[in-house]
Order: C-alpha cells, then sequence, then structure tokens
C-alpha cells in the first residue's frame, strides 16, 4: 500500500521508523500509517450431504468454483460479515459453526477466516453481479480446477485454501 497523503490532515507524508519498520507518517499531526491485512470470511455451508459453491465471477479466482466468501466490514464480526456475504452471493441463510482454519500469506493484503456452516433458510438466488451460479455438489461432485498459472499471490493463496477445503470435504 502507498499513501502519500495523511489521511487526518492532509499533509505530505514522510517515513518514520516506528514499531521496529519504517512506516509513512505525517510530519504535522503524526498520524502513522500501518499496512494491516483485511479479513476475507469464508463459510464451507452444507445442507445434507452437500457442499455449498458458487462460481465466482471476479477475481480472485474469477470463473472458479469456491464456498461463499467475502470481505468484513468494520462494523461487524468475523461470523456476521461471513453469513452476511453467503447471504448475498447465494440467497442462504447461513448458521456459522465452528472456526475450520485461518490462512494467511505475507504480502496478500487479506486473512481467509474459514468457517463450518449450515443452510437454515432462505432460497438459492445467484447475486449475478457476484456470482455466476449457485449450486450444491456432493463429495464425489467437486469440481476438480486447475491452478492459476498467471494468478496474484491472493489468488494462488485462495486456490490453495480452496483445494484444502474440498479435500477436507471429500474425506468427513
Amino acid at each position: 500500500m502507498h499513501v502519500n497523503f495523511c489521511a487526518r490532515c492532509g499533509a505530505e507524508l514522510t517515513t518514520r521508523f516506528e514499531s521496529g519498520r519504517d512506516r509513512p507518517a505525517c510530519p504535522e499531526c503524526g498520524y502513522i500509517v500501518y499496512s494491516n491485512p483485511t479479513a476475507v470470511g469464508i463459510v464451507v455451508a452444507t445442507r445434507g450431504d452437500k457442499l455449498l459453491l458458487v462460481h465466482r465471477r471476479h477475481p480472485p479466482l474469477a470463473g472458479y468454483w469456491a464456498p461463499p466468501a467475502g470481505h468484513i466490514e468494520f462494523d461487524e464480526s468475523i461470523q456476521e460479515g461471513t453469513a452476511r456475504e453467503a447471504k448475498e452471493e447465494t440467497g442462504f441463510e447461513v448458521s456459522i459453526g465452528r472456526l475450520l482454519n485461518v490462512y494467511s500469506q505475507a504480502n496478500t493484503g487479506v486473512v481467509l477466516v474459514v468457517y463450518d456452516g449450515q443452510i437454515i433458510g432462505g432460497d438459492m438466488a445467484a447475486d449475478e453481479e457476484e456470482v455466476m451460479e449457485v449450486r450444491f455438489f456432493g463429495r464425489d461432485e467437486l469440481p476438480r480446477q486447475p491452478a492459476p498459472t498467471n494468478g496474484t499471490i491472493v489468488e494462488r493463496m485462495f486456490f490453495q485454501s480452496i483445494e484444502e477445503l474440498f479435500e477436507d470435504f471429500r474425506n468427513r
């Protein structure tokens, strides 16, 4: 993340050694810019023995099948945001269960937080702006997808996490 001006007072930023690193800092008001990753919630939601997946319309991994996922807003918990994203993308209300895994990698800007979930209501309705299709897959029906060859570091991390989640689902 490259920032040139202070978000508080508008002064041009300089660099200052703070908390063990060089960081953009405001010489006028003292504001320090920290580059922190954003939380992305993912839910491995099931109905019976079938896994709910969305066919992604946008990066990362446009054109791939993946569990419902999305960025968490500042005014919600990770669980609330994960359930909201699932509802927005699929039309289903999902009860968020136990934490399954956390994926992180330096320089990606995101932390993927994965929960188990159960569908508790709603009707299947793909958000056509975000996803191309919503579908349930059995253990033996999960899509085999090629690794992204020219993908970003975020796409590679997201792909690896999806592959691991699919493998875990197959072995349940």
